[in-house]
């Protein structure tokens, strides 16, 4: 057998690269970030400019900077090997992140770079790398392209410009791009949470997009009094360890409005319950099961923190994008056990919001009477709204109403609940999660209420204190009210 080299086409290669990975821009500008923080950065500032349709990213650092060589070693395609021994910090893996990451979204990638002084940058421009052609710039090109900030002090600029990609070849406006910057925005805040608030490395990070700060999103809001911290667990494998710490979210009556749209995120509460895969601290995936729960009602509170080492990358089968993983195997049945259990306590915190009996001081829906060792459940006529609904209209419309009650009252499927909470408690699903239907309903019950209350704002506030359901969800009602600008009118 004789050997001949078979080296690949160098244009079809990079250009192959552009789809290396599922990028978006808050992913690809995240792989860039990885690096910054590889070298110690304690600032990034990230520049997005629109520039009529022909927009131009900047990535700039004040970390250790790369050497004149280092920068080339940087910029080879698959630098590094993703089997070889990395630092526990080591937030790459395939080498090609930077690269891979940038041809998501342009077609020439600049990387400025000071050391100690000493500047250097190099250029890929996929419109000319025929035979592995990598400009090198020299000084004056240097200090026309470089921003002021990166020429007085060491760190790395990394520039995107032709952005074909990210601007679908100029037809993104201005109004999608921006919207794009702010969708990135906030996920790079939900994705470094844990280095912007300070959690890692003993200090904070900070992270400029266009001048603003960003602040860090914690998806289990661990601040909130009312978020339950359940007991940790760490499980070994391939000898590493993982560490499992479970949550579970305040319900939506303990949150202000902001709070609780921050927290579900753009697809709500609903979808984005589930595991958080970190990985050396990063957020790699969000609101994901694994195929071992399904995405339910009762369990939309739950989020688990996984944190996994750089080790196992290839046993969790980390994409190049840094966007995905695949759960091993050997985990599945004892994270099914976790997840089940968790679901259930989930289902608690809704089922504690539910209506109570003849508490104290509380107008309840439903009333209980025990007589001669019978027990009969009924709707109480003295709620407001069941008080104003057998109010309205003439004799025998309220004839009718009355009517109606005592026929709900009288086909309570008594055996059906009973075998229901004797055999499965935790699935049973009487109260309401989502809060903009709680909005809707007090809406629409507000009128009459108000009615009550004789257009009193302060005694339509004391009657909605103490009435179920808006009396147990007070911060919620609360809100309402406010922005109604009915309380404390």
């Amino acid at each position: 057998m004789k050997y001949e080299t078979n080296p690949p086409d160098a244009a079809s290669l990079m250009m192959s690269a552009r789809s290396f990975g599922n990028y978006d821009l808050p992913g690809a500008l995240a792989d860039l970030i990885d690096n910054s923080i590889k070298a110690g950065a304690r600032e990034i500032a990230l520049t997005c400019r629109f520039s009529d349709g022909d927009p131009e990213i900047r990535v700039r650092d004040d970390g250790h900077g790369l050497s004149g060589q280092e920068l080339r070693d940087a910029m080879r395609p698959a630098s590094s090997n993703p089997l070889a021994e990395r630092s526990p910090d080591d937030l790459g893996r395939f080498g090609w992140g930077m690269k891979s990451a940038s041809f998501s979204q342009c077609a020439r990638l600049t990387v400025v770079s000071r050391r100690d002084g000493e500047l250097t940058g190099c250029v890929w421009d996929l419109a000319d790398v025929d035979a592995w052609r990598m400009g090198v710039l020299d000084a004056d090109e240097i200090a026309d392209l470089a921003s002021p900030e990166l020429l007085s002090k060491d760190g790395v600029e990394v520039i995107w410009a032709d952005c074909d990609r990210l601007s679908e070849n100029g037809s993104v406006t201005q109004a999608e791009f921006n919207a794009l910057i702010v969708h990135a925005g906030n996920r790079l805040a939900l994705i470094f949470h844990r280095y912007l608030s300070g959690e890692v490395r003993g200090r904070k990070l900070t992270l400029r997009l266009n001048n603003r700060k960003i602040e860090p999103v914690d998806p289990f809001y661990r601040d909130h009094e009312a978020t339950q911290q359940l007991e940790a667990e760490p499980l070994e494998i391939g000898g590493r360890t993982i560490d499992i710490q479970p949550f579970i979210l305040p319900h939506y009556s303990k949150l202000l409005p902001n709070q609780y749209d921050q927290l579900g995120g753009e697809e709500g509460f609903l979808r984005n319950q589930g595991f958080y895969v970190y990985r050396n601290h990063r957020l790699i995936i969000s609101g994901t099961w694994f195929r071992l729960l399904r995405h339910g009602e009762l369990s939309q509170l739950v989020r688990v923190r996984v944190d996994i080492p750089n080790a196992l990358d290839h046993i969790w089968k980390i994409t190049i994008d840094k966007s995905d993983a695949q759960l091993p195997a050997v985990l599945r049945n004892r994270l099914r056990q976790i997840v089940q259990g968790l679901s259930r306590r989930s289902a608690r915190v809704f089922r504690s919001r539910g209506g109570r009996l003849d508490r104290a001081g509380t107008t309840s829906v439903w009333s209980r009477y025990a007589r001669g060792g019978e027990i009969r459940y009924a709707i109480n006529r003295e709620h407001p709204v069941i008080e104003a609904l057998l109010e309205a209209g003439d004799d025998e419309q309220k004839l009718t109403a009355n009517a109606a009650l005592k026929v709900i009252e009288q086909a309570f499927p008594v055996a059906a609940f009973t075998q229901d909470a004797a055999r499965e408690p935790d699935a049973i699903h009487q109260t309401l999660t989502d809060p903009l239907v709680f909005r809707a309903d007090l809406n629409a019950a507000l009128p009459m209420l108000l009615m009550q209350a004789g257009g009193d704002f302060a005694a339509l506030e004391a009657l909605l204190r103490v009435t179920e359901p808006w009396c147990e969800a007070w911060g919620a009602t609360e809100a309402i009210l406010k922005e109604k600008g009915w309380l404390n009118a």
